[in-house]
């Protein structure tokens, strides 16, 4: 049915629950198709709020009501009001009371994954946002915070592992049944999106922890039986993380067993339940010959990140949705820093820029812009967005860059000793960090509310008489719907100055001290600061470590740029330099229709003879040089253009250039992979996996030329390969090719692993990512393959999701093709996973900056779209990407 009706939530419309729930004791007797949750619910009116006799307001979906009773007595039919989505109870005491109520759920039936759901024998919850609903009956939101007694009872043979939160207090067989239970206490209070089951017929990889203060903590991870072997690197990162966390804030776990649970079927990547973590198992499993590299970095930083939930998330949690950044922002700033400390930092900060400018820049400048903590939503499951993610983990950055680490740290643990089993505001996070600095911070807020990516000016002037640099700063804040008129932000703006003969020059800033870090803060919408003592017309190092997410225009000219990238020594803007270098010459040629004339030949050689010296440098880590070697991708492109976006020509022009570098520096490149060829067995470690990433980016620009040698040496690298890494890296570049090398490959590929769903999916996923002509045709194709399910999401992101999010040539393909496909998916998946759907729709929110035609077909698939039944996690997405709402 349409949504049009459904009218936003409103963060100004906030108000405090009228009742609290502070214990829960549930007792859950599971059953594919009738499972039976009794739950005993302690309340108590909110004395804050002159309840005045209001009526007792439950939250539930798809459950059938057996009994309810209020302080032990039954209550009847006439006592109560049931309808889709809410249990009334129009009469409660005034005093704290009692409610016992019998539910049934299907968990079979649950196609959502949301709540509790049957995947594949084992059962398993995802209450996160408003899931819980769907389990009994409950006031869920994220502000009621109790604590929890759950007892699980199962057929013994079926599902022998029954799991919830907290610790585990007892265990038994039932007499006289083929059944058994476990209790399980959380003495932690939680909000109801934490709350966390899994029953079912699972194997168990054990190990131990022993934290700071000598507590030894159990550590268990759960999956399907035979794939044991593929959870020692899971396990270690977990420890990993466990540590560092201790180390680098203090936070040290508080449970005597933590359990993860690997599942196949999982809308979410994980989820940091308290204590009873659950993974999609893409992101546990891993073995060298099914997981990749990049499989064992999201493996690390993803276990970390749902383990530093436990603190950011689950002690400290969110009052309300719209301040969902509170937790996700912060715990993606955590892992990270992380990784940063635990692999190398330079590349960490490239990674997550790409992210943040590939998916939140184009968030920003479109029409599902929203702030940090948005002020209004439909359904919250669309605000698990890059702009709450990575956006809202460059805020916190911000912060620290602003506080230093140390000052940083000690807000932080202001915050926890302030709000520790308490649901937070945005406020209470940035008034923690004021008070230990002293800092007003009042305009550092306008980052939480404020939606768009700002957009700052830079000029630098020399005046060689009194030998001042004066550098010229202007921001601006473009317009976003509902955000016409913004405030000019507290911008943190780090720089560098290099002389000729590219040394640093001290930073003197008129009137103050020198500066060590070279950090600026721009707070108005024009600025000038002036550096005294600079001997020589210095080189201007703009916006080092990527200290704000902004965009920022310089004057500086190609022999400054270039400059940059052989002398700048923040290794960021060394790397961004040459981005920058290849972007400009990309952007020209793709305003221009280009063909391959149109690429500047001498600025093209520049170019390549910089990223291989870089690349050649021994001196620097391997993943650092590897990323060099990387040019922007089609997306970057069209995003520096704006509009009248050719995806064609983007792709020609980019493809042109990689050739172009690929001849010019083809004996570089030969030689960097032949260095960086394997001598031992496969290990995960950041040094080993830079040096393949190395091999791999080189070989990359060598096939790029077409020559039927370098394509030979693909297809050897394939052949030779000892690892899913070395594996996946040709199978990728060839997949874009017209050889007969890349259906070999893939046929092969898929032979040896048809019947390993996690490594199938990368099967799918480099079909669907593959820039050809025929690539609609191919992903439908493949839609129809015996291994393809609309019911598992991991086969959905790596066929469908890959082609919308990953393939900008396909999805935009002139005749209109690719948008037909994915909305006829997406409507198909909307039926019976709306979550998933509304994802995958999101792939249309640049279509205005496309040239024309591209332009009216995205619109004409959208309208039909909007015209039709819809969810109203995808009427939401489809409605603003069309600006009607």
């Amino acid at each position: 049915m349409h949504q049009s009706g459904r009218k936003p939530k409103l963060l100004k419309d906030y108000a405090a629950p009228d009742y609290f729930i502070e214990e829960v004791d549930l007792d859950v007797a599971l059953a594919p198709k009738a499972t039976r949750i009794s739950s005993k619910l302690r309340l108590r009116p909110n004395p804050k709020v002159a309840t005045g006799g209001r009526p007792l307001v439950l939250d539930g979906e798809g459950l059938a009501l057996e009994s309810l009773a209020l302080n032990g007595k039954k209550l009847a039919p006439k006592d109560y009001e049931l309808k889709d989505g809410s249990l009334t109870i129009p009469r409660v005491p005034a005093q704290p009371f009692t409610l016992e109520m019998v539910t049934l759920c299907d968990p079979e039936a649950n196609t959502a994954l949301s709540g509790l759901y049957l995947s594949r024998g084992t059962y398993c919850t995802q209450c996160e946002p408003e899931g819980f609903r769907r389990i009994t009956y409950f006031i869920d939101r994220p502000d009621v915070l109790a604590v929890y007694t759950v007892r699980i009872e199962a057929d013994r043979a079926a599902t022998p592992v029954l799991l919830s939160n907290g610790n585990p207090v007892a265990q038994g067989d039932i007499p006289g049944t083929s059944r058994h239970f476990a209790v399980w206490h959380d003495p932690f209070p939680k909000p109801s999106y934490l709350f966390a089951l899994v029953g079912g017929n699972l194997a168990s990889v054990p190990d131990s922890f022993v934290t700071a203060s000598g507590r030894k903590v159990a550590l268990t991870i759960y999956i399907e039986p035979g794939k044991e072997d593929r959870c020692a690197w899971a396990m270690e990162s977990l420890k990993r993380a466990m540590r560092w966390d201790e180390e680098r804030f203090g936070r040290e776990y508080d449970l005597d067993v933590f359990n993860i649970v690997a599942v196949s079927d999982f809308n979410m990547g994980a989820m940091e339940n308290k204590g009873l973590n659950i993974f999609n198992d893409k992101l546990v499993l891993a073995r060298p010959d099914t997981a990749s590299d990049a499989d064992y970095a999201s493996i690390e930083g993803v276990i970390a990140h749902e383990y530093f939930h436990n603190w950011t998330g689950d002690r400290v949690t969110c009052r309300d949705w719209f301040q969902l950044c509170l937790k996700e922002g912060l715990t993606v700033f955590r892992d990270q820093e992380f990784t940063g400390d635990t692999r190398s930092g330079p590349v960490e900060r490239i990674a997550a820029v790409r992210m943040l400018k590939t998916h939140q820049f184009p968030e920003d400048a479109g029409p599902l812009a929203h702030p940090v903590r948005p002020a209004s939503y439909i359904e919250i499951n669309n605000f698990y967005t890059s702009t709450v993610y990575e956006k809202g983990a460059e805020v916190c950055r911000m912060l620290q860059t602003l506080l230093g680490r140390e000052g940083f740290r000690k807000g932080l643990d202001l915050y926890f000793e302030r709000h520790d089993g308490e649901a937070v505001t945005v406020e209470d996070f940035v008034e923690a960090m004021a008070d230990v600095s002293g800092r007003d911070l009042n305009q550092f807020m306008l980052w939480y509310t404020q939606s768009g990516t700002p957009e700052l000016a830079c000029s630098l002037e020399y005046d060689a008489h009194t030998k001042t640099a004066r550098l010229a700063v202007s921001q601006v804040v473009p317009p976003t719907p509902g955000q016409t008129r913004k405030e000019p932000m507290l911008i943190p703006l780090k720089v560098g100055l290099i002389g000729a003969n590219g040394d640093e020059l001290p930073l003197k800033l008129d009137g103050k001290e020198p500066s060590t870090d070279g950090l600026l803060e721009v707070t108005m919408r024009e600025q000038v600061f002036a550096f005294r003592d600079i001997p020589a017309p210095p080189t201007l190092s703009l916006l080092r470590g990527f200290s704000a997410p902004v965009r920022i225009t310089t004057s500086l000219d190609p022999n400054q740029i270039e400059f940059l990238m052989t002398h700048d020594s923040d290794p960021f803007n060394r790397w961004q330099a040459a981005q920058t270098f290849a972007s400009n010459l990309l952007v020209s040629a793709a305003r221009a229709a280009t063909d391959h004339e149109r690429i500047n030949k001498r600025e093209a050689s520049r170019l390549a003879q910089a990223i291989g010296a870089t690349a050649s440098d021994a001196s620097l880590l391997p993943a650092y040089r590897a990323e060099f070697l990387k040019l922007p991708s089609e997306s970057d492109v069209a995003r520096e253009l704006a509009r009248n976006v050719d995806t064609d020509a983007v792709r020609n022009a980019r493809e042109t250039l990689r050739a172009m570098i690929g001849s010019e520096i083809g004996e570089t490149l030969a030689e960097l992979y032949e260095a960086s060829a394997p001598s031992g067995p496969y290990s995960p470690d950041p040094e080993s996996a830079g040096r393949r990433a190395l091999r791999g980016a080189a070989l990359d620009l060598l096939v790029a030329t077409a020559a039927p040698a370098e394509i030979a040496r693909a297809e050897r690298h394939y052949r030779e390969a000892s690892n899913m890494t070395d594996a996946i890296a040709p199978l990728s570049i060839l997949s874009h090719l017209q050889v007969a090398a890349r259906d070999e490959t893939l046929g092969h590929f898929y032979a040896r692993w048809q019947d390993e769903p996690l490594v199938l999916d990368k099967w799918f996923a480099v079909q669907a990512r593959a820039a050809r002509p025929d690539s609609v045709e191919t992903v439908h194709a493949l839609l129809s393959h015996p291994k393809f399910s609309l019911k598992n999401p991991n086969r959905i992101r790596a066929l469908i999701g890959s082609f919308a999010h990953a393939n900008p040539t396909g999805l935009n393909r002139e005749d209109g093709a690719g948008y037909e496909l994915l909305a006829g998916q997406a409507l198909e998946i909307d039926r019976f996973n709306p979550h998933v759907a509304a994802r995958l729709l999101g792939a249309f929110e640049s279509w205005r900056i496309l040239e024309p035609v591209r332009q009216a077909r995205a619109k004409a698939v959208l309208e039909n779209l909007a015209a039709r039944p819809l969810s109203a996690d995808s009427y939401e997405i489809v409605t603003k990407t069309l600006g009607g709402a």
